[in-house]
């Protein structure tokens, strides 16, 4: 199966490590560093109408180039067991989801994984989000970057963390508020789905349960928002330097 991946920042990072075909407009300069980057990786490179851009990107903003691959980049571990066998520092951090559907929202929590060094995203094998050209550019090609793994049971994934050492911590309204936890050390934290939020099972297996404060009138953060604030939270008290100087 063809992807075709659109968005500048995104193609960039495919380009990098990914094998495939740039497609590029006639009109562009012949000295884009896209086209450099890809001579420097030996990628071909084909020059065509925007005709041709606007039926593979269906019509959508690909600003004259567009990358053509058989295969969304493969960078799952193969298994969690495979992950837990490297060298994994004492203050780890995995994001484990169940359900994510909306490819926005999953390209969304990759993009701020990758920005928070998060070790390991997991996801169930039904029900998440697998349109590899909305999260690519949603991510801004962090999907070339982050490591994940897909698994049958979100259950047993949390099983063989807390074998070892993770303390697992479950998202949802009526928890802890999350500076009143302790994120230090190897954590795995879990997010339920779009609509339906974290499941009685997953909830059952987790060590606490994290709520993050909110002022206003809306009922919740989006999946994405609340991902972030608590990766970014865990990171936080991990003690990592998160400004550049």
């Amino acid at each position: 199966m063809l992807h075709y991946i659109h968005g500048i920042h995104s193609i960039e990072e495919h380009l990098k490590k990914a094998k495939g075909t740039l497609l590029v407009s006639r009109k562009k300069d012949r000295k884009s560093p896209l086209i450099f980057l890809a001579n420097e990786r030996q990628i071909p490179v084909r020059f065509v109408d925007d005709s041709e851009l606007d039926r593979c990107c269906r019509h959508k903003k690909h600003k004259g180039f567009v990358f053509v691959t058989d295969k969304v980049l493969d960078l799952y571990v193969r298994d969690i067991d495979s992950f837990l066998q490297d060298s994994i520092g004492p203050n780890a951090l995995v994001l484990l989801l169940d359900e994510i559907t909306d490819p926005h929202n999953y390209g969304a929590i990759l993009r701020t994984a990758n920005l928070l060094n998060t070790d390991l995203v997991i996801t169930t094998a039904r029900k998440t989000a697998r349109n590899a050209d909305i999260i690519s550019v949603t991510s801004s090609g962090a999907d070339a970057h982050v490591h994940q793994a897909v698994v049958s049971n979100l259950t047993h994934g949390i099983e063989k963390l807390k074998k070892a050492g993770f303390w697992i911590y479950g998202a949802d309204m009526d928890g802890k508020k999350i500076f009143e936890l302790d994120f230090k050390g190897r954590v795995g934290i879990v997010l339920g789905s779009e609509g339906k939020g974290l499941k009685r099972l997953l909830r059952e297996n987790c060590d606490d349960i994290a709520t993050i404060p909110q002022l206003g009138d809306i009922d919740s953060y989006n999946v994405s928002v609340a991902a972030g604030i608590l990766m970014y939270e865990v990171r936080r008290q991990q003690g990592f330097s998160l400004m550049q100087e």
